[in-house]
């Protein structure tokens, strides 16, 4: 059977390494038949390329999943390299957003919204525009979903950044944390936030490795394996 590399971005706050191990033992869970490794592509190890040497080594054919809530530099070049490295034998599902399982569990995140006139969305950013465009589409299913106004607020990138955006949105404003895991980037939310309501990160939560599988499953329709 084709196995799966789950690969993340990495954090130095061990809070992210846990959610992203337990997010992985959940996919684990959800799909004891599949082998799935977890690697990396900044900070943390095992290193993406490293990794890829060795699970090619044991096996025939390989799905990399990002665990990356918008397509960028890590999927278009990080992952993009090891298919190159390894034609025909590895494969590269999408990233896991836009989807609307993501936009259910920010929903649940962000919870009771009566009091609540907008949502701006802090996303991490990127200098892609494709994933700020991944980043708006979320914002466009999340406001559908909660019928309320959602502006994007980035953290890094190209896009505009989250105290801009906090500052000309007006009315009760609650911030939904569009971040796999507590970190760096979150507690940077948390300190622009001065004083609105901020959601939790999305966590391991069973939907979202649901949502991983799937990936490594629409990959594997896409790709002769």
């Amino acid at each position: 059977m084709t196995d799966l590399v789950a690969v993340a971005h990495g954090t130095a706050d061990p809070r992210g390494i846990r959610v992203v191990h337990e997010l992985v033992r959940e996919m684990a869970r959800q799909r004891p038949e599949l082998a799935i490794s977890l690697g990396f592509v900044d900070l943390n190890l095992p290193a993406l390329p490293e990794l890829m040497r060795r699970v090619v080594a044991d096996s025939n054919e390989v799905v990399v999943v990002p665990l990356l809530l918008s397509s960028g530099y890590h999927v278009y070049v990080d992952v993009a390299a090891e298919v190159e490295r390894y034609p025909g034998q590895v494969h590269a599902a999408a990233a896991l957003g836009p989807d609307p399982d993501l936009v259910d569990i920010l929903a649940d995140r962000l919870g009771d919204l009566r009091q609540v006139d907008h949502v701006v969305l802090a996303a991490a950013g990127s200098s892609d525009p494709r994933a700020l465009l991944d980043c708006e589409q979320t914002a466009d299913l999340l406001s559908h979903r909660i019928s309320r106004p959602v502006r994007v607020g980035y953290i890094s990138g190209a896009g505009e950044r989250l105290p801009a955006v906090l500052a000309r949105t007006p009315g009760r404003v609650a911030v939904a944390t569009y971040l796999l895991a507590p970190g760096f980037f979150e507690t940077l939310v948390r300190r622009h936030a001065h004083g609105h309501a901020v959601a939790p990160p999305l966590g391991a939560d069973p939907r979202l490795a649901a949502l991983a599988v799937r990936r490594y499953d629409e990959a594997l329709q896409l790709s002769p394996v």
